[in-house]
């Protein structure tokens, strides 16, 4: 397929949270499955994640939006594109747009993939695209109450080739990879203190450095609160303002400085465990009882041949076969069991490793999701 692919690809870096490495998996995936990928040239959809005021959100829009339907217009006169996959927030959307791209005939597929971190209902700009590609279980029923088509399918992943094998070697590292929150402090924190020897990469973890100010309780921030989150959202918020956490000298002792590049690849494959971790920060859950999905990690750690113990959530049994494919956990004293049982057991790394991987290289590449997505609207499988 001729394929239009508009992920966050950007111009110039932008003071975001992570967001190059979704072009580049989508890029990758599409190549090698076989398809040709175009984009609209000169265009920063990165920057629509940056916050704007109302006035340049909407000549970012308008700008935007008037360069991809000009050129998909020549494009699609020139030589037939088949689709519009986009990874788009809602305020990247202009649904006028979107009409006129299926106004020319092309059917056009949104992925995203907070769907109940940030949802509890769809965003109206989204109910234009033919198919939403959903990867979270408990998002289909947000999609489902809102009558709009979806696609139930992984999070896109690629690794290279010469990455799908089990690593040739193997640190005795128990390792976590990814940024500070409060409920990953409080989780890893309660896992060391219970006996876990833990590794720790990534930014905002900052050991010993101080901790930032809560923002100013103005008047109008708590009304503005109020009618985002309601009551039940302030009461939940006191959850995690009550929390205290416990002394950061844990932190220094096990965190090391963020991995990228082959060094990122290395540290999760060739450590005797990788942990994930699925629960996220929301004022729609107490801080004790978070909300949790299954995230990008747990496709890309099984994909690169980790030994992988993750936290239980809605869904992971649709993907794996928790206890042969991957691990699950679901406290911190499970968690702490589990990995140092795992440390201790060479042959069970292995075979979690090789099987574990093998499901994921088979049944949850991107290649294979487009062929979901292709068998829903109609279209050619290449």
């Amino acid at each position: 397929m001729r394929i239009f692919l508009s992920a966050q690809q950007a111009l110039r870096r932008h003071a975001v949270p992570a967001y190059a490495f979704w072009e580049f998996y989508f890029k990758q995936g599409l190549a090698e499955a076989g398809h040709e990928v175009i984009e609209t040239p000169g265009v920063d959809w990165a920057e629509g994640l940056t916050q704007m005021e109302p006035d340049a959100r909407i000549r970012w829009l308008g700008e935007t939006w008037t360069r991809t339907t000009d050129f998909l217009r020549t494009e699609h006169a020139r030589k037939r594109v088949d689709l519009s996959l986009s990874y788009l927030f809602p305020d990247q959307v202009e649904p006028a747009a979107v009409a006129t791209l299926r106004a020319l005939g092309i059917p056009c597929v949104n992925f995203f993939c907070d769907n109940v971190r940030e949802f509890t209902r769809v965003p109206a700009s989204y109910r234009g695209f033919d198919l939403h590609w959903v990867p979270e279980a408990d998002a289909r029923a947000l999609y489902t109450r809102a009558n709009l088509p979806f696609v139930y399918a992984p999070m896109p992943m690629w690794v290279p080739p010469g990455l799908r094998t089990a690593p040739d070697q193997e640190s005795t590292d128990i390792t976590f990879i990814g940024s500070h929150d409060m409920l990953r402090e409080d989780l890893l924190g309660d896992a060391v203190a219970g006996g876990l020897a833990l590794r720790l990469h990534g930014d905002g973890w900052r050991p010993g450095g101080p901790v930032a100010p809560p923002p100013p309780r103005r008047l109008a921030n708590q009304f503005a609160f109020l009618r985002t989150h309601g009551l039940r959202g302030l009461a939940m918020r006191a959850t995690y303002q009550l929390h205290r956490p416990r002394p950061a000298g844990w932190i220094e002792r096990c965190w090391r400085p963020a991995l990228a590049g082959e060094e990122y690849f290395r540290g999760l494959r060739e450590s005797a465990v990788v942990i994930g971790i699925n629960r996220y920060p929301s004022y729609r859950h107490s801080f004790t009882r978070p909300g949790c999905y299954s995230r990008l990690r747990d496709i890309e750690a099984p994909m690169l041949g980790s030994c992988y113990l993750t936290e239980r959530a809605p869904g992971l049994e649709d993907l794996y076969d928790p206890g042969t494919e991957i691990e699950t956990y679901g406290d911190a004293t499970e968690l702490v069991a589990k990995a140092t049982r795992l440390q201790r057991e060479p042959a069970r790394r292995a075979s979690l490793r090789r099987l574990g991987q093998r499901r994921a290289l088979a049944d949850h590449t991107l290649a294979r999701s487009l062929g979901r997505i292709a068998d829903r609207l109609g279209l050619p499988a290449r």
